[in-house]
């Protein structure tokens, strides 16, 4: 069947598209639409959009969050890379709500979400966690670094006036917690996340606005280990190479 035979055999005014279009805040299908199957595809794809997204800040959700996280946790299973995750939180939130009302705490919570994002890569997965927590996926992130962006968050949020009323400006403070991912080891999200909010928790307690990062732990897997693994999975990755040649060598010096 043809692409225009299926977007004519599509009857977008027989599946009641009201509630949908509603919650997108988009115009009902017209009778005369030009392609029906790229209209729904639209609508569809914006739909899994919302649904990922936190809708007062614009990020992703916990949803979302969850689905990413697993994921890393996987890749850093296999590839033994470092990836670190940071747990955020907006100190003295509740102060906020109760002095100024609601509407400054979301005001709060809009400005932090997009100070958050400018300190960010492309590549992280930045999401609100719940309430007045942020969380953020650093794949691919040294130790060294890791440190580094988390003290730019930290000081970015700090610097940032957020205008909750005419005349009336306000500074917050943020506490992050963090933890790096088990290298080569298959660990859970929920391991992962408890052990960077055991860190936030530290933060916390030790008098807000700083870092708390959980030192990045060892690997116990030796780099024979390692090529055991998975090297068998390419063996032209430089470090199967490099491990076949010393063998080669070794074994050339010793006869």
């Amino acid at each position: 069947m043809s692409a225009s035979a299926t977007s004519l055999s599509i009857d977008l005014h027989g599946l009641h598209l009201e509630s949908a279009c509603a919650l997108l805040q988009i115009e009902p299908p017209a009778p005369d639409v030009a392609d029906p199957a790229a209209y729904l595809q639209n609508i569809l794809d914006s739909l899994c959009d919302l649904s990922l997204r936190d809708p007062l800040t614009g990020l992703s959700n916990r949803r979302h969050f969850n689905a990413v996280l697993a994921s890393e946790v996987d890749r850093v299973a296999r590839s033994g890379e470092e990836a670190l995750l940071l747990m955020i939180d907006i100190d003295h939130f509740k102060s906020v709500n109760d002095t100024y009302g609601h509407s400054a705490g979301d005001e709060v919570l809009r400005v932090v979400a997009k100070t958050l994002q400018t300190c960010v890569r492309p590549m992280d997965t930045l999401a609100r966690f719940g309430g007045e927590e942020f969380v953020v996926i650093l794949p691919s992130c040294q130790p060294s670094f890791g440190h580094v962006v988390a003290e730019r968050i930290r000081r970015a949020v700090e610097n940032t006036m957020i205008a909750i009323a005419p005349g009336l400006d306000l500074k917050v403070t943020i506490s992050i917690g963090g933890a790096f991912a088990l290298q080569w080891i298959r660990s859970t999200s929920e391991l992962w996340t408890e052990r960077a909010d055991q860190q936030l928790y530290l933060a916390k307690t030790t008098g807000r606005n700083r870092l708390c990062l959980e030192p990045p732990p060892e690997s116990n897997v030796s780099a024979e280990e390692k090529n055991l693994l998975f090297g068998h999975l390419s063996a032209i990755e430089p470090a199967w190479v490099e491990m076949s040649s010393s063998a080669t060598s070794d074994g050339a010096t010793q006869r």
